[in-house]
């Protein structure tokens, strides 16, 4: 039983590894401006993120705006005048989700602000202790059951890439084709202009009586 727990852990750290579905940063603030983080995140995925802005030492706490937008420049979270949060969602687009954060502008205290974000997608998002405490299950069974969202996060990245790979090879045929017919036509106009210039000599020289 411990040879078992030990090799479906390994498996779980070696999928885990595989897919990016978790990270945390430190992110530092201008005193003017904003500063974005991204991810390319498929459809029908759920995102939950935690920020706190990092005490600096004052005794004036500062505050950030934040702003989360989907792809096609969807507002997902806006809030002004806050030291912490967390935000959630499923996402409906295919594509980079931006999280912006800024310092408040009612803020003097200092030139620039940390902030620590934990963002997290797909399984690294869900709720596993719930689940356990839900369908009674622990130890080796839920394991396995955290190995199979693994394995079908996975599964549907690599038919997400499958896509994206064909949708690059036909853009890339296409432009093939494009370059192909512009190479002809441009010969043919060379070829043409070419004819007209030999024409144009021609008659010039029979004019002068020089052929």
């Amino acid at each position: 039983m411990g040879k078992m727990m030990l090799c479906t852990l390994g498996i779980s750290l070696c999928l885990f590894s595989i897919i990016p579905s978790a990270f945390g940063i430190w992110l530092t603030l201008p005193s003017s401006g904003t500063k974005c983080v991204s991810e390319e995140i498929q459809t029908n995925v759920v995102v939950l993120t935690d920020y706190v802005v990092i005490p600096d030492g004052s005794s004036l706490q500062p505050s950030i705006g934040v702003k989360v937008t989907s792809p096609y420049g969807n507002n997902l979270y806006y809030k002004e005048n806050t030291t912490h949060g967390n935000f959630a969602f499923t996402t409906q687009e295919t594509g980079n989700y931006l999280a912006c954060f800024w310092i408040d502008p009612h803020y003097q205290g200092a030139k620039e602000v940390s902030v620590s974000l934990d963002w997290k997608t797909g399984i690294a998002a869900k709720d596993w202790e719930s689940v356990a405490r839900k369908e009674k299950i622990e130890g080796v069974e839920l394991e396995l059951r955290k190995l199979e969202g693994a394995v079908e996060a996975i599964h549907e990245n690599l038919l997400y890439l499958k896509g994206r790979e064909a949708e690059m090879r036909a853009v890339s045929e296409r432009t093939n084709a494009r370059v192909a017919w512009f190479s002809i036509m441009s010969l043919g106009i060379c070829i043409g202009v070419s004819g007209l210039q030999l024409w144009h000599l021609k008659r010039f020289f029979q004019k002068k009586k020089l052929i």
